[in-house]
Order: C-alpha cells, then sequence, then structure tokens
C-alpha cells in the first residue's frame, strides 16, 4: 500500500510539474505572439481566385528599412521590362499596402519604370506602434519621411541617368513633400488625388491624454465591412482587391486610424506648409473631381509645380476604370521619364 500510495505521490507531483511547465509555455507563446503582432510582415499569400494581372508583377522583391527607433518599414520592388527609364517610388494612400499597387507596378513595368512601393508607418506589412495592428497609429509622420529619404539614398540610389520619381497617393502626398523638403534625392514628384485637409483635433484633453487610443466609434477590420474605400467610384473589380489581400493576410488588416494619428497628420501638414518654398524638385498634381478632392490646390508655395485635372476621376486613379486610368498611368509615365528640360515648369 506504501508503494502504491507513494507511486501516486509521484504521478501527481509530475502531473503538477508538467501542468504548471505547460502554463508557462503558454504565457510566454502569449507574449511572443503579443510581440509578433507588432511586427513587419514581408510575405504575403495571394487570396484564392484573384487574376493575375493583381497579383506581384515578375520579379517582385520585399524588403525592409528601419531607421532609428522606429518599426520597420516594408518595401518591394519590380524591375522595368526592359532598359529602365527611371525609378517610381510610390507612397499608398491611407489603408493600402504594396499589394493594392500590384497591377499598376506591372503596368509601369512594361512602360519602362523600376517601381518602388513603400508601406507607410505602422500600415499593411510594416511593423506596428502600438496594437491592435489594424489600428492606424503613428506618434508622428517623421518616420514615414525619415523612411522615404533612408530608401531613396541607401537602396535606390538615384543616378543623373536614371533619375527618382516619387509618386504619393492622398495624404501620403504631404510625407512626400516633407521628404523632398528635408533633402530627399528626388528628382520629381507626382502627387495623385492629393489630401491635405488635416482633420480637426484638440490641443489638450484626450488628445495629450490617450494619443494612441482608438478615438469614439473606431472598430476593427470586419470581414464582412466594405470591399471598396468610402464614396468609391472606379473599377469595381479594382476596387475590391484591397479587400481580398486583407482577408487572405490577416496582418495587412486595417481600420481606422487613431486620435494621434489625426495630430501627426496635422502636425505634418502645418511643417510642411510652412517649409513648402523649399522644395525645389518638379511637381506634377494630378487631381480628379473636386468633390473627391475638396483641397486640391498644394501647388500655391510650390516653386515648380503644374496640375492636370482629370474630372471624370475619383481619389483613387490607379483604381479607376480603363478609360480613366489609361490617361493617368500616361501621365505619371510621361512625367517620370521626360527630359529634364520638359519637367521644368516654373512658378504656377
Amino acid at each position: 500500500m506504501r508503494a502504491l500510495a507513494s507511486k501516486a505521490r509521484r504521478e501527481v507531483n509530475f502531473g503538477m510539474i508538467r501542468a504548471w511547465l505547460l502554463a508557462v509555455l503558454c504565457v510566454l507563446a502569449a507574449g511572443c505572439r503579443a510581440s509578433d503582432d507588432l511586427a513587419p510582415f514581408t510575405e504575403s499569400r495571394a487570396p484564392p481566385g484573384l487574376a493575375e494581372r493583381f497579383l506581384p508583377p515578375e520579379g517582385w522583391a520585399w524588403g525592409l528599412i528601419q531607421v532609428g527607433a522606429a518599426p520597420a518599414q516594408r518595401y518591394g520592388v519590380s524591375g522595368a521590362s526592359g532598359p529602365p527609364q527611371a525609378d517610381l517610388l510610390i507612397l499608398p494612400g491611407y489603408g493600402e499596402s504594396a499589394e493594392a499597387w500590384f497591377e499598376t507596378a506591372r503596368d509601369l513595368n512594361a512602360l519602362g519604370l523600376t517601381v518602388w512601393v513603400l508601406d507607410r508607418a505602422g500600415q499593411g506589412g510594416s511593423g506596428r506602434f502600438v496594437g491592435p495592428r489594424d489600428l492606424g497609429h503613428v506618434p508622428s509622420f517623421d518616420p514615414d519621411v525619415a523612411a522615404v529619404r533612408a530608401l531613396a539614398r541607401q537602396v535606390i540610389r538615384p543616378t543623373r541617368d536614371r533619375p527618382l520619381v516619387l509618386l504619393a497617393q492622398a495624404d501620403a502626398a504631404v510625407v512626400g513633400l516633407r521628404a523632398v523638403e528635408i533633402g530627399a534625392p528626388v528628382d520629381r514628384v507626382i502627387l495623385s488625388s492629393p489630401v491635405f485637409d488635416a482633420p480637426p483635433v484638440k490641443a489638450g484633453g484626450w488628445a495629450l491624454r490617450g494619443a494612441a487610443a482608438r478615438p469614439p466609434g473606431w472598430r476593427p477590420w470586419r470581414r464582412d465591412g466594405p470591399e471598396a474605400p468610402a464614396g468609391f467610384r472606379g473599377d469595381p473589380l479594382r476596387g475590391r482587391v484591397q479587400h481580398a489581400w486583407q482577408l487572405a493576410n490577416p496582418d495587412l488588416r486595417m481600420s481606422g486610424p487613431s486620435r494621434g494619428w489625426a495630430l501627426a497628420f496635422h502636425a505634418a501638414v502645418t511643417a510642411e506648409r510652412q517649409e513648402r518654398a523649399t522644395a525645389k524638385s518638379p511637381v506634377l498634381l494630378i487631381r480628379g473631381s473636386a468633390r473627391s478632392n475638396p483641397n486640391w490646390g498644394p501647388c500655391s508655395g510650390l516653386m515648380n509645380c503644374r496640375t492636370l485635372s482629370v474630372p471624370e476621376a475619383g481619389g483613387e486613379m490607379h483604381l479607376e476604370r480603363d478609360a480613366v486610368r489609361r490617361r493617368w498611368l500616361a501621365a505619371v509615365a510621361a512625367f517620370a521619364m521626360a527630359r529634364p528640360d520638359a519637367v521644368s515648369v516654373g512658378p504656377p
């Protein structure tokens, strides 16, 4: 009986130790997962049934760039089909990842451009500052600006015979112009449906106490959420591409911005307007309808800027219907590959 009791005690003790070890492992695993939730995501899985034109262009490759203590940002690149005429760096608008630009990259490759896409700080496949992962938060737009400058100088390395052209979509326009203003080696800038309307923010109260908090009414990304951007009126199939990639890749999912993001955008817009006169690179501003771009006048104060109006287009010209999108693509390629004397247009 004593032997059986001793054996039972040993089995109980072993069971308790095993349960304790499993609990520790679960805690450690949970901790690692919480950390991984903020890490950059460099490989995406193609959504089932997606048309080939929306898949990565031939030779597409991913990379990461990190400046200082900010989370690493993801970028991708695909080469021109023939001898490259220029490098084009695309900065997506809020909530977009590089995957939404695959079709455009493929088309511009065929026209002679090497295309780079840099995911914004705290968005797409880039690392996050805070959780949850689908909350768009940055304490400042400075990491975005610094990443553009570092990518241009250290990775792309433009030359006189192969200029670097920056294409900024929507609210990324302020990032592109700020990068040029602080000395990024960018030869030309294209602002596509730029947004410079900073949302109203408070200087105190919740704005300072909970910058990384979710604003009232914020909701996480949902599988049954809207497939296209709010107010979208472009090509229906193109409008669903970003949602399809997010559905297949949870790490790419994005919902609304944090309170701090609105503060950071407001600060970046204010700083850009104060330094706008220092931007010497030629700028092409492509705008759609006045309804889609209520504040489209950043040419004011720029030394070298011209505007191209496409009134039948909405705010996402890379997702427009073929007739409109072809005009946009032609304008982008022509400006990017033009001779230097052909893009110096002088003050607006």
